[in-house]
């Protein structure tokens, strides 16, 4: 029994090493050429399964207006069946364009940024633009190093956040001779087009509106970036006009948490805490509402709360927040029609956009 059993078991391994040998001699015989390998989609193997030309698919493709209704439905739907990836950079070598605009946002932690980014995908994507993003940190000097890596990919434009930027910036994207549009700020000397609001002016807005209520004693928390300053410019300069204390601000390496805001706030409170504070946007003046909160110090009777931007949190807090609403989404999409305009070759006679904004009363102050 013990010989049988070994004797089977030395058949199974013998057979295995045959079968092993075979495989190896048939993978052998295969010639290593790249006709083995699977060969991608072309544009042409698209146009033959549809009957029509090359020049119908890239139509398909780029302009896809300029084609039949039936026409583009089949070439679509001959994309989608066969799997077929367009060579960009092929199609951008021949035309000189990238169909790629590049926008450059100090954070994308900050949903109101998000909301730009949105509003100008949305209107870009309509004529067949993507973005590449980058974002700051709120470093110019970090702007700087985008802005040379986005032209060296040739892109088609470029979208900034404010008009404060490192030396050198300007002249490179002159040179570049592709449309610049700067947001979220004014300029009377734009690098090419903006679209935004004064930041100084919503401050000098915030400002009137406090003092309107009757807070004489100011505070402002805010980050150190341009746009920020100049908000808390223009709220010092009402209050110096009506003849209130001198605002007293806790400046912040340019975050917008709510942690950082309740811990600004902390620190007011264990001071002579002011009767009102302006913060230079949403989040932080969730933050100063939440240590409020803690501290069972109420909101406004005690200390009123005022943001910046509107977001939706603003409602969704107890009490509600009072803010400086700016119209965030519209400005992203102005900046791409602005875009899409120079891209078609027509002149632009409306270079400086004011979107404006508007203070936004609720139970916060």
């Amino acid at each position: 029994m013990l010989a049988l059993t070994w004797i089977v078991a030395n058949e199974v391994a013998l057979v295995k090493r045959r079968v092993s040998l075979v495989r190896q001699r048939a993978i052998a015989s295969v010639p290593r050429t790249r006709s083995t390998a699977a060969q991608p989609v072309r544009m042409e193997d698209v146009a033959r399964a549809v009957r029509v030309s090359s020049i119908t698919v890239s139509r398909a493709l780029n302009t896809p207006d300029k084609l039949a209704p039936a026409t583009l439905r089949a070439v679509r739907a001959a994309i989608e069946r066969l799997r077929y990836v367009p060579n960009l950079t092929a199609g951008s070598l021949a035309s000189n364009r990238s169909h790629i605009v590049a926008v450059v946002v100090p954070t994308i932690a900050n949903s109101i940024f998000a909301e730009t980014i949105n509003g100008l995908a949305q209107t870009l994507s309509q004529q067949g633009y993507q973005l590449l993003l980058g974002q700051t940190q709120y470093q110019v000097e970090e702007e700087a190093a985008l802005v040379d890596a986005f032209l060296g990919r040739r892109v088609d434009g470029v979208v900034l956040t404010g008009v404060a930027h490192a030396r050198g910036v300007r002249s490179r994207l002159h040179r570049a001779g592709i449309p610049v549009v700067e947001t979220w700020d004014l300029s009377a000397r734009p690098i090419d087009m903006v679209v935004g609001f004064s930041n100084r002016a919503a401050g000098q807005a915030a400002g009137r509106y406090l003092i309107a209520k009757g807070y004489q004693s100011l505070a402002f928390i805010g980050g150190t970036d341009d746009r920020s300053a100049k908000r808390l410019a223009g709220f010092r300069e009402v209050a110096r006009e009506c003849g209130a204390k001198e605002v007293s601000a806790v400046l912040l390496p340019a975050s917008s948490s709510p942690a950082d805001g309740s811990a600004a706030v902390a620190g007011l409170l264990a001071k002579k805490a002011p009767r009102a504070v302006f913060c230079s946007n949403d989040m932080l003046a969730a933050g100063v509402m939440f240590e409020c909160a803690r501290r069972q110090v109420d909101v406004p009777d005690r200390l009123a709360v005022m943001g910046f931007a509107d977001l939706p949190i603003a409602l969704g807090i107890e009490p509600s927040l009072t803010s400086v609403q700016v119209h965030a989404t519209e400005m992203g999409q102005r900046a791409g029609e602005l875009l899409l305009r120079r891209l078609a070759g027509d002149a632009v006679r409306e270079r400086i956009v004011d979107l404006g904004f508007a203070v936004v009363e609720r139970a916060s102050a």
